[in-house]
């Protein structure tokens, strides 16, 4: 697992890489769940990092760029990734179609038992005619890209359709990928109040002047 940026010896448990073309919001779907609030963000060069404490785990999340040029990068990124977050634009057919055709080949470089996780952005931009990529086509991907996991251990499709402006959906499926990967005991939970930490968003240069392999 990958070494924090800010520590040579501090391990994350969980790595989580969300990828996804540009624009489908995957870097204000980060700041939502870890600051708690919509923020207007610039595209990501290379690859952000945050880390956020889950209980007793230290997990990595790792936000990457969705132009094409930066594939390279994402795949390395995607490296022993224990879940991935595959993002895009409810009403963009086309960003929904590079799931499958351009990020889904990425990670084959992640762990043998990543979970992948759909995720449809800008729900709350969705008007009568916008949708272009309905619930049962986003559900059917999702379920068909983790039919490597026995169906008994997850607790349903993994799929959402998230706002970050309003908070729809964006903590509830964060906390399926920490509850899937990391689960915790009821003495965990009860410990967890308040307990998340913001330590590092740092820009794909940072990170290799640090040497994370992550």
């Amino acid at each position: 697992m990958a070494s924090s940026p800010t520590s040579g010896k501090r391990k994350a448990d969980l790595k989580v890489v969300i990828l996804g073309d540009a624009a489908v919001g995957k870097t204000t779907l980060v700041h939502r769940y870890i600051e708690g609030k919509f923020e207007e963000t610039i595209s990501t060069i290379g690859a952000s990092f945050f880390l956020k404490q889950w209980g007793p785990y230290n997990v990595a999340v790792w936000d990457t760029a969705g132009e094409e040029k930066y594939s390279g990068l994402s795949s390395f990124y995607c490296r022993g990734a224990g879940a991935a977050i595959l993002a895009y634009d409810i009403r963009e057919g086309k960003t929904f179609e590079s799931l499958w055709a351009r990020f889904t080949p990425l990670l084959e470089a992640a762990d043998e038992k990543c979970v992948r996780v759909v995720v449809g952005t800008k729900l709350d931009l969705v008007k009568p005619g916008s949708r272009e990529i309905t619930l049962e086509e986003g559900e059917h991907f999702a379920s068909e890209i983790n039919e490597h996991i026995p169906k008994d251990r997850l607790k349903h499709i993994p799929y959402f359709e998230t706002s970050s402006v309003t908070g729809e959906s964006v903590e509830k499926m964060f906390e399926f990928i920490l509850d899937y990967c990391l689960p915790l005991t009821e003495e965990m939970k009860l410990s967890m109040e308040g307990n998340t930490i913001h330590l590092k968003d740092s820009k794909t240069d940072t990170v290799k002047k640090n040497g994370c392999a992550c």
